[in-house]
């Protein structure tokens, strides 16, 4: 076991098993062993590669929306140009660039970088060390001040600590609920003293062999559909809807747009999406604390109520293929192709199709990918969200 192992086993040890929300936070965010906190993941000799980093087209694609919404909003003096989990500060400084687009953008706007690791703070002021707006950086959402706010999120919501409950049936005292997985803890850990069946909150424990591993709760959980077959799981992720209710009450209280690009699905339903990737491959998201990263697909529903529920307005979700076309990244694609050398041609073809790309191989993104606005409720329909 590595040493944020130890030390979490140590926690469940002296506290009782923990949620696998505090579990992911811990691997994520704890600041001497977080896996965000010691380590730039990004790219082919990273972790996994994400969008603005396969091409300069699908940063210049949001920065033509953001300067639409900015227009669209009025045009406002004081605008802040935020960005949620920057990266390296590729998204960004591409953003920036065709923001130019939009006549007076660049004046009315100074730039917020929402990012807790150090090493990667390091990275985005090397990428933006020429931008042509100021830049601050925060730690948390909470910390920008008042203003209009012109959000962007790329792959964000996805790293937000979810929690997971499973049904269990009257019966024996415990039934596992995906019993291929060897690293299930058995009713002999002690994590399961009573019989009572009903939504349990799985939760992260140890073995008696002092190993990590998941088990559930003692107690039952109200306030979750009742129909449910024994076995089935619900992944909530609290933190991220109470995030996108902040996130919402500003834009409506303030003026301004979030556009949010991320990979999920459109409807809340039954069903668990944790992963851990390591070396752009899947491993055991229990195996080695704080070295892999740890994700679960977005609930865009759940993320559309509690904006709307604030009083803004939602666009969305669509599929990020159908978003990137209809805003004319095919067009921007024929563009660069004019200019281009042979091997630019098949970089430029072979990242077109992964960014609008449904279907195989894995790697296309157009179809698990899906884009969605929230506005200010008096602001016109957006570009890129036509059925």
């Amino acid at each position: 076991m590595n040493t944020l192992g130890t030390e979490i086993a140590a926690i469940i040890a002296h506290e009782g098993p923990i949620s696998l929300e505090r579990y992911m936070t811990l691997c994520l965010q704890h600041p001497r062993h977080g896996y965000y906190m010691t380590k730039d993941p990004f790219g082919a000799s990273g972790d996994f590669v994400t969008a603005p980093e396969i091409s300069q087209m699908f940063g210049e694609m949001l920065g033509v929306w953001i300067g639409e919404a900015w227009t669209a909003a009025g045009r406002p003096a004081d605008a802040r140009l935020v960005e949620l989990g920057p990266g390296r500060g590729v998204l960004m400084s591409d953003v920036l660039r065709v923001a130019r687009v939009a006549p007076g953008f660049l004046d009315a706007i100074s730039v917020d970088l929402v990012e807790t690791s150090p090493v990667l703070r390091e990275a985005q002021a090397r990428t933006l060390e020429q931008a042509p707006a100021p830049i601050k950086w925060r730690a948390t959402f909470g910390e920008i001040p008042r203003a209009p706010l012109f959000i962007l999120a790329n792959e964000f919501f996805d790293a937000l600590p979810a929690r997971h409950f499973v049904r269990t049936e009257h019966g024996p005292p415990f039934r596992p609920w995906r019993p291929s997985d060897a690293s299930i803890a058995r009713p002999e850990t002690g994590l399961f003293p009573d019989a009572m069946g009903g939504w349990r909150e799985r939760l992260v424990g140890t073995t008696a062999g002092g190993k990590l591993a998941f088990g559930l709760a003692a107690y039952v959980e109200s306030g979750l559909p009742l129909g449910a077959p024994a076995g089935s799981i619900i992944e909530i992720n609290v933190v991220a809807q109470r995030l996108m209710s902040a996130i919402a009450e500003r834009i409506v209280a303030d003026g301004g747009a979030l556009l949010l690009v991320d990979y999920g699905y459109t409807r809340t339903t039954l069903g668990e999406s944790l992963q851990a990737v390591a070396r752009h491959a899947y491993v055991d998201p229990l195996e080695a604390p704080g070295e892999a990263d740890l994700t679960t697909h977005v609930d865009f529903a759940a993320l559309k109520r509690a904006a709307l529920a604030k009083g803004a307005k939602v666009q969305g979700p669509v599929s990020q293929g159908s978003f990137l076309v209809q805003l004319g990244i095919e067009r921007r694609a024929e563009t660069l192709r004019r200019k281009a050398t042979a091997r630019q041609l098949e970089d430029i073809d072979s990242a077109l199709a992964r960014l609008i790309g449904f279907g195989e191989p894995r790697e296309h993104m157009g179809e698990l990918f899906k884009a969605m606005a929230v506005l200010h409720p008096d602001m016109p329909d957006m570009p890129g969200f036509e059925s």
